[in-house]
């Protein structure tokens, strides 16, 4: 099979570098990929946006399959386009991928199809959305209803907070047409899981349930990022409050997505709260996580490519996926200065990683035939180990062998499932 992975970031090179595994692949392409992905494949330079030039690229190429890593691609209604012209793609259609692209969306969604979650209002008026935060008596999220790269959602611990976050949103615009509508919810307490599941619109298969590091400093303090890191599996997330999620959660998204002539065929995300009330959905993803990729795809014994084509397919059902027993750690590398202002353009120097070590590429370019810094997340570090000690040891004790100046992490990934089994 001729394949064409769409994307750029460190999901992309874990996804190359899966798919590259399988004995079904004939050749595969990164557009724009990165230098991570060309280890993997071919980068090939395609406007992704623009869907004429993908359409023309994969009927040249004779591509068997499209996978489209982002979700921008997957709301601008890429696999709409693909699929018009005859061409196999796993994503969701951009009816489908509202789910993550519309929190307000998200949210009724979740209201008619009885899913649980926190109790919110949504606005677009300022002065009525500022009347609101005076009116309630408990701690809020405040959250642009569209696609912000993961920094959309505010957490204030104060009143004043509240409504400069709403001014920054509805009056300022700086969150620009995402923050045209917001979604001021209830806070909910408890810990978070990152639950993915294969869809092939009808049926849900889960992975492995990951826990996601989103506050860039240890002890989750400072400001929220993409992800800092992440581990799995995540034993919070206990085989009974799995069957719950499968049952309350993912199941009734694809059967409502589908009655509402959505369809969804891809990989549905959702994002957990573990509240004393139970399961909670904090918000719903229409891809793979970035960087819960990272640890989950390591964990995979099953060809991906079988997976894939599956969904597409609409032959999930049929297919026994299987998964290694053992743990996965991801430590995200950041620049300085990230999540506000990245530094980039700094050079990166590697040493030769053990081989349970694999360093995922999610923001470098070439310069020359050196490797430079160009993003805010640079690199995820990921180990795997026996268990989730052994993997955190692997990563930690190895982190040296890739730098680069102003390199930022945390050091306390995976400690929430390691005091939990103390």
């Amino acid at each position: 099979m001729n394949v064409l992975i769409i994307g750029s970031g460190g999901r992309e090179h874990a996804l190359a570098w899966k798919v590259a595994q399988s004995p079904r692949l004939t050749k595969l392409y990164i557009a724009p990929g990165n230098p991570g992905t060309s280890s993997c494949g071919e980068n090939v330079l395609v406007d992704v946006s623009n869907h004429e030039s993908v359409i023309h690229f994969c009927k040249e190429k004779k591509i068997d399959l499209v996978i489209v890593g982002p979700e921008i691609p997957l709301a601008d209604g890429l696999v709409d386009s693909l699929s018009d012209a005859n061409i196999r793609c796993f994503g969701p259609s951009q009816a489908a991928a509202e789910i993550e692209a519309s929190k307000v969306f998200s949210k009724n969604f979740m209201a008619r199809n009885q899913i649980p979650t926190a109790r919110y209002v949504t606005f677009s008026d300022f002065e009525e959305a500022v009347d609101h935060i005076h009116k309630i008596d408990y701690p809020v999220v405040i959250k642009a209803s569209g696609l912000a790269a993961g920094k959309g959602v505010i957490l204030p611990e104060t009143l004043e907070e509240s409504i400069s976050a709403l001014e920054a949103m509805l009056v300022k615009n700086e969150f620009a047409s995402a923050g045209t509508e917001v979604v001021i919810e209830e806070k909910l307490i408890g810990q978070e899981v990152s639950l993915m599941a294969f869809s092939d619109g009808e049926h849900c298969v889960t992975m492995i349930p990951a826990q996601d590091h989103k506050q860039l400093l240890d002890g989750d303090q400072g400001p929220n990022t993409g992800g800092m890191g992440t581990y799995a599996p995540a034993p919070v997330l206990t085989n009974e409050l799995l069957k719950e999620a499968i049952e309350k959660v993912l199941q009734p998204t694809i059967d409502g997505m589908r009655r509402e002539g959505r369809k969804f065929i891809g990989v549905l995300y959702a994002g957990l709260m573990l509240t004393k009330d139970g399961i909670r959905v904090l918000e719903f993803n229409c891809r793979f996580g970035d960087p819960e990729t990272q640890v989950v795809l390591p964990l995979l014994e099953t060809d991906l490519m079988e997976i894939l084509e599956a969904c597409v397919d609409g032959k999930l059902k049929d297919i026994n996926i299987k998964w290694k027993d053992v743990a996965a750690v991801c430590v995200v590398l950041a620049s300085k200065g990230y999540p506000e202002k990245a530094e980039n353009g700094k050079l990166v120097t590697f040493k030769e990683l053990p081989k349970d070590l694999f360093c995922f590429h999610a923001g470098t370019k070439f310069d020359g035939d050196k490797i430079v810094t160009s993003g805010g997340r640079v690199f995820g570090l990921t180990a795997l180990g026996n268990d989730i000690a052994n993997a955190v040891e692997n990563v930690y004790s190895n982190i040296n062998k890739v730098s680069f100046d102003g390199m930022q992490y945390r050091k306390d990934i995976a400690q929430k499932a390691l005091q939990g089994a103390k």
